[in-house]
């Protein structure tokens, strides 16, 4: 009688350590479930993956770099001068994206005279790194940007095919498919991108 009480005993004791040890295990995978989760949602809404072609944004982005893009930025914030931006020239949807720096904002007037930009007839300074205009292309004349058109410049001036040609031209916003935020590869470019 003794015995069969002390097995019970054992096998409730047994039974209440495997629950005990399942509640954390349970508990884990439910963390992990929603982590999983969130990172889905995080990458859909804001890390749709763009290839850099070409080294016009150089030295920021190179060829090669994948960045993620931010797709709903700009739901929230009008785009701001200085923002990399990612976008198809003229709505292009059968053309490679492009990623340009905001130069010029709507209703702005842009030009370019012997290699300096000019807002508005003042003077742009620039706080990043950029390389000398030689051509200033279409920019040569006054150009006066629509309620709803960007002028966007790659950072490599002299290799950049952007707003002053007039393949691309003004941006509309409605062309604009996110700003670019984050580099996932090559591994020595991964980080934040600095506007």
């Amino acid at each position: 009688m003794r015995g069969l009480r002390f097995r019970r005993r054992r096998r409730r004791r047994r039974i209440h350590f495997e629950i005990r040890m399942l509640r954390p295990v349970a508990l884990w995978a439910g963390k992990i479930a929603i982590v999983c989760l969130f990172a889905f949602v995080f990458v859909w809404y804001f890390g749709q993956r763009v290839a850099v072609v070409g080294d016009s944004m150089s030295p920021i982005l190179s060829n090669g770099d994948v960045t993620l893009v931010n797709r709903i930025v700009y739901d929230a914030t009008a785009p701001k001068r200085g923002d990399i931006i990612v976008f198809q020239p003229k709505g292009n949807e059968n053309s490679h994206y492009y990623i340009k720096r905001i130069i010029g904002l709507p209703g702005e007037t842009v030009q370019i005279l012997e290699g300096d930009i000019y807002i508005d007839g003042e003077k742009l300074e620039e706080d990043y790194e950029v390389s000398e205009i030689s051509d200033p292309g279409t920019a040569v004349e006054e150009i006066t940007l629509a309620g709803d058109e960007f002028f966007v410049l790659g950072d490599d001036r002299e290799n950049s095919e952007d707003s002053r040609m007039p393949d691309v031209g003004n941006v509309r916003r409605s062309y604009i498919y996110g700003k670019a935020w984050f580099v996932v590869s090559p591994w020595e470019h991964f980080g934040f991108v600095h506007s």
